[in-house]
């Protein structure tokens, strides 16, 4: 669970979201990175029995910096006021699948899958589904997966208008074969992060995206 002070803690910096203040509340800054890390670890312990792949995280390879990167935004507020946090399945890859998990005042929700992998993944990705498929399709047709998330996330920029290059377009998976990532998410209740037993409802629900996820490295793994 996400403690009260933690949440307070992200409210003031909405309303205080400048390096002075920041500076001002280091000791409360301080408190809340224990309390994100004991967040964190209390989630993974429920999650490595569930998915073997996930045993050699540790607290500091799920964590995000709470600095933003202002480069390229409009927006030039220097910290993030949200709480992220990323089970990777191989956390020694760039952008392996994984579970996520977004702490947001009323845009609170879990996801997983693979965002924007890279030319290469994506082209052994959409390879293992044109001959796969039907292990795909088993997937998200699943009663739980459907349940929880519905489907794999599709939205303009998520999808091309016309099949991929080297596919046909009336390959039988050509819907899946024109996402560009392969994720599933759900909104979640911000007062479900405040239960004593959010770990376990939370592991509950995410451990229904293991399938896919353990689909999309098995693409990522595979030889060219």
């Amino acid at each position: 669970m996400i403690t009260k002070e933690a949440i307070q803690f992200l409210e003031d910096l909405i309303a205080n979201n400048n390096t002075e203040w920041m500076h001002a509340n280091k000791k409360r800054y301080e408190n809340f990175k224990k309390d994100y890390h004991n967040y964190i670890a209390s989630i993974l312990a429920v999650m490595k029995p569930l998915d073997k792949s996930l045993e050699p995280l540790e607290v500091k390879n799920c964590t995000f910096r709470i600095n933003r990167d202002i480069r390229f935004s409009k927006d030039k507020s220097p910290y993030k006021t949200n709480i992220g946090v990323w089970f990777t399945q191989n956390k020694l890859a760039k952008n392996s699948p994984g579970y996520y998990i977004h702490f947001e005042k009323g845009k609170s929700f879990i996801a997983g899958g693979v965002w924007c992998p890279e030319p290469d993944e994506l082209k052994r990705i959409r390879k293992e589904i044109a001959f796969f498929y039907d292990d795909l399709e088993a997937i998200v047709n699943d009663k739980k997966f459907k349940l929880e998330f519905g489907a794999l996330t599709r939205d303009e920029n998520n999808t091309l208008k016309k099949a991929p290059k080297d596919f046909e377009p009336n390959h039988p998976a050509i819907e899946f074969l024109k996402l560009k990532s392969f994720t599933a998410s759900k909104k979640i209740d911000d007062k479900l992060f405040l239960d004593q037993n959010f770990s376990k409802m939370i592991a509950k629900k995410l451990i229904v995206l293991k399938p896919i996820n353990d689909f999309l490295n098995r693409a990522l793994e595979t030889e060219e």
